[in-house]
């Protein structure tokens, strides 16, 4: 079950983090992956962490946010391998802040990413699924759900994203293409570390536990939690599910009162 065999999936974020959790997990269920990524180091690691076989993964260097680079970088997966089988949009930003505080550059920067990067990663490979059918899977966020403090134009963009999977998973059934979006709650990433280290020097651990206790489950996900959730809706075993959204959240959006 669950296999990838000669599936062709690009992943966008996919050198850290749960990009990268997806990456390793859909290679070594048999998918060529390609991580598209700005961050060589992360990017190269980990797909130099990928056997060859069965599976193996190829870093393209490419800003989802700039279309001209899409554009050429999913051509040239498109012409390598004759069809696009699965796309993870899965790149993006976080931003902390509310109405007032949130500058016009955040936002278009938030918007540019994680909105407009969607759509380009989308539009580009569409020619390439359109003629044998396909799966999209695009990283929404429980902050698209649920009311979030200080976290004003994250959520609008991540509610874009979810809005953006329903109209795509309508528009483009009848050539068999799926499209739905999963909604992590809080993941233990190294942002979340990174993001810690700089906003509370010294309280690193207490930061992180407090975090944790805010999902009902009483912690962070694990990012190959995610991926595996991810792996079956790009399997062939979720060929009945399109135009849904799973939050993954260890109860957050259901059970915190």
């Amino acid at each position: 079950m669950f296999s990838l065999k000669d599936k062709t999936a690009v992943i966008t974020g996919g050198g850290s983090g749960i990009g990268k959790a997806m990456s390793v997990l859909f290679a070594k269920q048999g998918a060529h992956v390609f991580i598209l990524d700005i961050d060589d180091k992360g990017a190269l690691e980990t797909a130099g962490s990928i056997p060859g076989g069965s599976g193996k993964a190829v870093y393209k260097k490419c800003s989802v946010a700039v279309k001209e680079e899409v554009d050429t970088v999913i051509q040239q997966i498109g012409s390598e391998k004759g069809r696009i089988d699965i796309v993870i949009n899965n790149a993006g930003i976080a931003h902390v802040g509310n109405t007032e505080n949130t500058q016009p550059a955040d936002m278009e920067k938030l918007i540019a990413v994680n909105i407009k990067g969607v759509y380009h990663v989308l539009q580009a490979a569409l020619p390439f699924m359109k003629e044998h059918g396909g799966v999209v899977l695009n990283l929404s966020s429980i902050a698209a759900m649920v009311g979030l403090a200080d976290r004003f134009a994250y959520s609008m963009t991540k509610g874009a994203v979810a809005a953006m999977t329903l109209s795509f998973a309508k528009d483009y059934m009848a050539h068999n293409i799926r499209c739905n979006c999963i909604a992590p709650a809080r993941v233990h990433t190294p942002f979340v570390d990174g993001f810690l280290k700089k906003n509370y020097p010294g309280h690193e651990e207490e930061m992180f536990k407090k975090l944790s206790a805010t999902q009902p489950i009483g912690r962070m996900a694990k990012p190959d939690e995610i991926a595996a959730l991810a792996l079956y809706l790009c399997s062939d075993e979720a060929s009945f599910i399109t135009g849904c959204n799973y939050p993954i959240d260890g109860g957050f959006t259901t059970l915190n009162s």
